[in-house]
């Protein structure tokens, strides 16, 4: 029993290794993907892009974990079913339900991972992440300008496009600035510019050796002039602060004065590790390979369990926090139906048979 324990321990720590990698990787592909989308239509700075990424990464990692130890736990006893070192196990004299302790014991520390992240480091990042949203939207108008990219201001009186800045973000290339003032567009081009802060605290934009051509509605002619400085002000942003969200909330806080929000909020976080733990344990019978379906039958399986499973967690989320649902309730049914089903598949498992047609039997046959 020691060797299939050990065993045991290798592969599945491999397994959920290589597991959590390849979904790590497909989910920054796809929140890198997302953000600079953003950038590129100007919601968005570039140089915002990898401190986005990395709290977009900390909100989603107790998720991520979840999903890797449960195809983990799935992979590594379908392997074994398949190469037939289960029946080894069972022709020892050794129940399905003895896998319970070597498992739980290899997975706990990831379980208790789990649990730090969504109660402490998640609401942690939400707040970091949103207050770092904020603190872009207060910045003024040239440092939300992404070279390559055409940027109106928040006025709409003005359209820059910059070619390239250096390394600090003072030193611009190929300036095109469009501005509407007096009844009258202004395009501004320049080869080079850079931008310095005046004593009185505003920022201003200064261009060299660069010409200026001015038009006005219904109206033929064009100004034309050149200039070897042209200084034009950055308009800054004044924003409200905007109150804190519930997903921002550290645990604490929604424990004092919870309103039905803080008791879905702090719910949900809770139903993450519990989730992680019930998948770990119904991966044990779910395991069990059918020789006459296909390989990948599991894999679906389990992929449109945790789906479900979420997915219901969203939705009894979403009506505790709309009073639909007694806190005292929460989301604890949900839970309670797929620790039925996980039972149901221990006994289908350990009977070989399903567990609804021996009860119809059993209670409707005829005497």
């Amino acid at each position: 029993m020691k060797i299939f324990k050990r065993a045991l321990s290798m592969e599945l720590m491999t397994s959920a290794s290589a597991i959590f990698l390849i979904i790590l990787g497909i989910v920054v592909a796809q929140r890198a993907g997302n953000i600079v989308r953003q950038v590129s239509k100007g919601i968005l700075p570039n140089d915002a892009i990898g401190t986005i990424l990395t709290f977009s990464l900390i909100k989603l990692m107790p998720m991520i974990l979840s999903l890797a130890i449960f195809l983990s736990v799935l992979l590594t006893l379908t392997r074994w079913h398949r190469d037939s070192e289960m029946v080894i196990w069972f022709s020892a004299g050794l129940s399905l339900k003895q896998w319970l302790w070597p498992i739980l014991r290899l997975v706990t520390p990831v379980i208790l991972i789990i649990t730090l992240l969504s109660l402490y480091v998640m609401p942690w990042a939400t707040d970091k992440a949103e207050a770092y949203r904020e603190q872009l939207k207060k910045r003024d108008e040239l440092a939300s300008i992404s070279p390559g990219t055409f940027k109106e201001s928040s006025n709409g009186e003005r359209i820059y496009f910059v070619e390239s800045f250096d390394k600090l973000g003072y030193e611009v290339k190929n300036i095109f600035a469009q501005t509407r003032q007096d009844n009258k567009t202004g395009i501004i081009t320049a080869n080079r510019g850079s931008r310095y802060q005046a004593e009185n605290g505003d920022h201003f934009l200064v261009l060299h050796h660069g010409q200026r051509y001015e038009t006005q509605p219904n109206v033929l002619e064009i100004s034309t002039t050149e200039f070897e400085r042209y200084e034009i002000r950055i308009e800054t942003k004044e924003s409200a602060p905007e109150p804190i969200t519930t997903q921002a909330k550290s645990t604490y806080d929604l424990l004092t004065d919870p309103s039905q929000a803080d008791h879905a909020e702090f719910q949900w976080r809770l139903a993450i590790p519990i989730s992680a733990t019930i998948l770990v344990l119904m991966a044990i019978p779910l395991s069990f390979v059918n020789p006459r379906a296909g390989r990948s039958l599991n894999i679906m399986s389990a992929l449109l369990i945790f789906i479900v499973y979420n997915n219901i967690l969203s939705i009894f989320q979403a009506w505790l926090s709309q009073g639909k649902i007694n806190p005292w309730i929460g989301l604890w049914p949900v839970h309670g139906c797929f620790v039925l089903l996980t039972v149901y598949l221990y006994y289908r498992r350990q009977h070989l048979q399903p567990l609804v047609p021996q009860l119809f039997n059993r209670f409707f046959r005829k005497p």
